[in-house]
């Protein structure tokens, strides 16, 4: 799977989306239409709203797809200062709130911070992270 970053930036904030890291819960675009609009080219418009209604938007995407960085104080992995907090959601993946290393079973680690979406259905191309396959099986739990 191609590992694709994009960037968009209203000189203010830059908004980061990893679009493999995805699992389509639609927070984004059911909270903040005129900002994030999969009908458009590009999906995202930082110049649809202000910037702190972009980053409370962003800040609630349970995948880490989309992230931030305030340009002023450059480009950094943001980190959350909390305890780790787990979480199923209803017929989807379980989410992990806090800073985590995930060892693969290939032996790599991986830093994730603030969300991430783990795997409950068996259907993700993308294990142990949730990928939105569970809509597709229709899995229930």
């Amino acid at each position: 799977m191609k590992d694709i970053t994009k960037k968009y930036s209203n000189g203010e904030v830059t908004v980061v989306w990893k679009p493999n890291m995805c699992i389509h819960s639609k927070n984004c675009f059911n909270g903040l239409s005129e900002v994030f609009d999969p009908s458009n080219r590009p999906w995202v418009n930082v110049e649809g709203a202000g910037t702190k209604k972009i980053v409370d938007q962003i800040n609630k995407c349970p995948s880490g797809a989309l992230s931030y960085f305030m340009n002023n104080e450059g480009e950094e992995v943001e980190h959350v200062e909390s305890e780790t907090i787990i979480e199923p959601s209803k017929d989807g993946p379980l989410m992990v709130y806090g800073n985590l290393t995930v060892k693969t079973i290939g032996g790599e680690t991986i830093k994730k911070n603030k969300v991430t979406a783990f795997c409950r259905c068996g259907a993700s191309g993308n294990k142990p992270f949730c990928d939105g396959s569970h809509k597709k099986v229709d899995f229930k739990g």
